[in-house]
């Protein structure tokens, strides 16, 4: 497999029409991988280095992984249909299900980090965590915490949405395209 490396800022209409979109957000510790689709993020400079800021739930499998292991990928959807994907791994958690198997996904060895990118969503950010924050619930307006904290389903469920976020600031040390 090929990568062709790419400018993060030449690219940030793609990456970001993509967040918009569904993206999948990959990590990985010990034998254990996972990918979730996110649709929330950020791309920018902190401390003069390109960063992608996710944000992620409190009882996330994938929050686990990345708190154990400090990386993970972006996984973007570039000229191709992911939208199977992308609600499979939106609709199911990698604590009962291992998605890799049950989709097919083809994972790729990354090379800066341990967290594999998928070849079927190639456009792929390598990540190392260098900083994370919880939400201050108390920074939050009313009007907010009712659309998205509503305390009426349980943390535990895939669709949970009571537990506040944990913003990772991801420093980007790869960014490329995977080609055949």
């Amino acid at each position: 497999m090929n990568r062709k490396t790419i400018d993060v800022y030449d690219n940030v209409t793609e990456i970001m029409k993509g967040l918009k979109e569904g993206v999948l957000l990959t990590a990985k510790a010990d034998d254990q991988v996972n990918s979730m689709t996110i649709s929330w993020g950020m791309l920018g400079i902190e401390w003069g280095r390109p960063v992608f800021v996710t944000f992620l739930r409190e009882h996330r499998f994938t929050k686990e992984l990345i708190d154990k292991n400090g990386e993970f990928t972006v996984n973007i959807p570039y000229g191709q249909d992911a939208k199977e994907i992308l609600n499979f791994c939106g609709t199911k958690s990698g604590r009962d299900v291992d998605k890799f198997t049950e989709l097919g996904l083809t994972p790729v060895e990354s090379e800066k980090i341990s967290v594999p990118a998928i070849k079927e969503l190639p456009l792929t950010l390598e990540c190392k965590v260098v900083y994370k924050q919880e939400q201050d619930p108390d920074q939050i307006s009313e009007k907010r915490k009712k659309i998205f904290y509503p305390e009426d389903v349980d943390g535990s469920f895939y669709g949970a949405n009571r537990d506040y976020h944990t913003a990772y600031y991801g420093q980007i040390l790869n960014a490329y395209i995977l080609e055949d």
